[in-house]
């Protein structure tokens, strides 16, 4: 029975299920990085579009950072498989449905998608995962904004003081792949040195470029597969004696 249990267990973790959610990222090898909450895979170089020699410096346009997200192409060495499905990361609306401008003025509490503290622990939406960068910087790897959720600067301990498990992840702006619905010149970036998010011009070229993927590279679905069937059939022997 015990066997069963740590088996039952196992399962669980890999499919996903039945255990509560902690963020967790976890690297896969061969340059990726799993968020097992965001359910997306990282790149574990923030800044290859300069590493791999496509661009001088990573820096670039909103519309060259999607099309170099859209046209990438990974080679994942230890699974010796090549991913083309990539994109930049999202920015949703943190309460969920809609997004809170407040004119653009930066709010401190993350009460709005403008500002500091986005989804941060303490803010009015904690853990919100509508911005996926946002919930890098303050939930995953546990920074803190400049200001914080009073309004009060600087806030001891603020900055990109954690990169975790990534390299070349640097303490500036880095370009979403969501575009400003309400002001169409714009596209939301975050900014990784003070721990805010806002939009401004797609044509500005100081943000980096940060590529993600819907999904984990591992386990492959067909192991899950045997694995799901192999439990199957040893629930129904158990049943049977």
């Amino acid at each position: 029975m015990k066997r069963l249990s740590a088996l039952l267990l196992t399962v669980s973790v890999l499919l996903g299920f039945s255990l509560p959610a902690q963020a967790l990222l976890i690297n896969q090898g061969g340059g990726l990085i799993y968020d097992n909450v965001l359910d997306i895979t990282w790149l574990q170089d923030a800044n290859y579009a300069q590493t791999s020699g496509y661009d001088a410096d990573g820096m670039m346009t909103w519309s060259q950072a999607v099309t170099w997200a859209d046209t990438l192409s990974y080679y994942d060495s230890v699974r010796d498989y090549t991913y083309t499905d990539w994109r930049l990361p999202q920015t949703l609306p943190v309460n969920g449905t809609s997004y809170e401008y407040n004119n653009y003025i930066f709010s401190y509490d993350g009460s709005t998608d403008v500002g500091y503290n986005v989804g941060a622990p303490g803010s009015v939406y904690p853990g919100s995962t509508g911005s996926e960068m946002a919930y890098m910087y303050y939930i995953n790897l546990g920074n803190l904004g400049y200001y914080d959720t009073s309004g009060s600067s600087p806030q001891l301990g603020w900055g990109l003081n954690n990169t975790g498990p990534f390299t070349n992840l640097l303490p500036y702006a880095y370009w979403s792949d969501t575009a400003d619905a309400a002001t169409p010149d714009y596209a939301w970036f975050f900014r990784f040195v003070y721990g805010y998010q806002t939009a401004f011009y797609k044509t500005s070229t100081y943000p980096y470029t940060w590529a993600v993927r819907p999904g984990n590279v591992i386990p492959e679905p067909g192991t899950l597969l045997l694995l799901a069937t192999g439990l199957a059939g040893l629930v129904a022997g158990r049943k049977k004696r």
